[in-house]
């Protein structure tokens, strides 16, 4: 009798301990999300800033254009009417030229960078995602009292711990 007590009792033991664990992964998983999120969220920002700049520097190009075709549709019209076109205008619209491939050449990098934060944010976004799953996947393990749903729990952690790390260094 006595010893059925003790092995109850190291059973109740065992239990709680191990519940414990998932209480306290789950916990560490739920913080991990939350950084996740916030890189998530933080890089969704930036990708849609940098995609209204490159909007801006585009139209910024367009307006350029479209004041050197009224240059250059002035400088046929004086020049077809035998007119002396002045320096000045001729060197103003080289200079339209050169600004628009300034500006072209600004608005490609913006771009560039905006791609790069979309797709950290859905690098991280993923990440979010498998620590989701760990931590309700952790929760099922701690209602059933299946060990194999902790472990598997811990692998969707894992995976979501790569995706952290990946977003995080990526170039």
């Amino acid at each position: 009798m006595p010893t059925e007590h003790l092995h109850e009792e190291m059973q109740h033991r065992a239990k709680s301990s191990w519940t414990l664990g998932v209480a306290l992964s789950s916990a560490l998983l739920a913080g991990l999300a939350a950084i996740c999120s916030l890189l998530a969220g933080h890089h969704a920002n930036e990708a849609m800033i940098d995609q209204i700049l490159t909007s801006n520097k585009w139209a910024y190009y367009q307006a350029k254009g479209i004041k050197a075709a009224v240059l250059a549709s002035k400088l046929e019209l004086l020049e077809a009417e035998g007119k002396t076109i002045a320096d000045k205008d001729r060197q103003k619209l080289g200079d339209y030229k050169k600004e628009q491939d300034e500006i072209a050449a600004d608005a490609k990098t913006v771009e560039a960078a905006s791609k790069s934060h979309l797709a950290r944010h859905m690098i991280f976004a993923s990440g979010v995602t498998l620590f989701q799953i760990a931590i309700a996947i952790g929760a099922i393990s701690a209602l059933t009292n299946r060990r194999a749903f902790w472990l598997l729990s811990l692998l969707f952690g894992l995976a979501g711990v790569f995706f952290l790390v990946q977003g995080w260094f990526m170039p």
